[in-house]
């Protein structure tokens, strides 16, 4: 297999001086620095108002060039900005870049999303839900089987039992998900639409004042299970949230119910692969997802009143 390429600080400079008029110039250029979260794809900031992203294999550039191109087909859709792409190409040979502009606001991990910005939130999901499935995948998006639910909650309780031996999470509260609550949430058919499939916090632009200004990172979107939407949201600003914003898009408790069940079956497989070294994700991180994920939401608060109450009958 042939070794990819690393892009040096020279290699960005000249590929930026080239892209913007205000760069070639000057002898410098705009400022190109990486920016700290990233992905799959090397990613750097131009200046104030770019985004530079380099694709680092054939495969990703294969997602890059379709993520340019679905971009602009839900951008009409959705109430919150979705990256522009000013320029796109190859930075070495079969190897993709696309500058973007830059959506301003810091990420659903520094800043809380106010009971608006959940509105913002549901005007993606529901805006997501109106993208024709046909010509999305006209563009190459993938269709994607919906999950085992049944199966992950196996894999769950597995790694729940070694995470209460790590004193990290009640491995007790697995059993709030049983078998046949599992089975009556299985994804129905017909139901899937257009998904984002990778809405973790660092992917929402949030605002100082909670407000979602814009969603990054368009390549894992897929035709698929919108529950898996509803579950990137528990896991990146909370149950609750989460399940208002779905709820305002006008889902019902099923696919709530099964989304919030996904977010917490993989926090919990996710947090004890970290543990055991299968997963190096930032522990930091994986323990917000799980404290996400875990929040009650109203139904099951009250659940809660009820069982704590002198008899059943006495129970709102």
């Amino acid at each position: 297999m042939t070794q990819a390429p690393t892009p040096t600080a020279d290699t960005l400079r000249r590929l930026v001086r080239a892209l913007l008029k205000e760069g070639a110039d000057t002898a410098a250029g705009p400022e190109v620095r990486p920016v700290a979260e990233g992905g799959e794809h090397s990613t750097w900031w131009v200046g104030t108002r770019h985004v530079l992203r380099l694709a680092p294999d054939r495969e990703a550039s294969a997602r890059q060039r379709r993520e340019v191109r679905l971009r602009d087909l839900v951008r009409p859709h959705v109430p919150v900005a979705v990256p522009v792409s000013v320029a796109h190409g190859e930075w070495a040979p079969g190897l993709t870049y696309t500058l973007d502009t830059r959506i301003t606001g810091g990420t659903a991990g520094g800043h809380d999303v106010s009971a608006v910005g959940e509105d913002d939130l549901a005007g993606l999901l529901t805006g997501l839900r109106e993208v024709p499935a046909r010509q999305a995948e006209a563009l190459g998006v993938p269709r994607t089987a919906p999950r085992s639910l049944e199966a992950l909650r196996r894999m769950a309780v597995h790694s729940a039992e070694r995470l209460g031996k790590a004193d990290e999470f009640d491995a007790a509260r697995m059993s709030q998900l049983t078998p046949p609550a599992a089975a009556q949430l299985a994804a129905q058919p017909g139901t899937a639409v257009l998904v984002h499939h990778d809405l973790k916090a660092e992917h929402l632009v949030v605002s100082a004042d909670g407000r979602v200004r814009g969603v990054l990172d368009w390549t894992d979107a897929a035709i698929a299970d919108p529950a898996e939407d509803i579950a990137g949201l528990a896991l990146a600003v909370g149950s609750p949230a989460a399940v208002r914003a779905a709820t305002l898009a006008g889902y019902g408790a099923r696919p709530c119910l099964r989304g919030l069940w996904l977010a917490r079956c993989d926090s919990v497989i996710r947090l004890a692969d970290r543990l055991e070294g299968r997963d190096d994700s930032p522990l930091p991180l994986l323990r917000s997802q799980l404290r996400h994920a875990w929040e009650a939401i109203l139904l099951e608060r009250v659940t809660e009143f009820r069982e704590e109450g002198k008899g059943g009958d006495e129970a709102p």
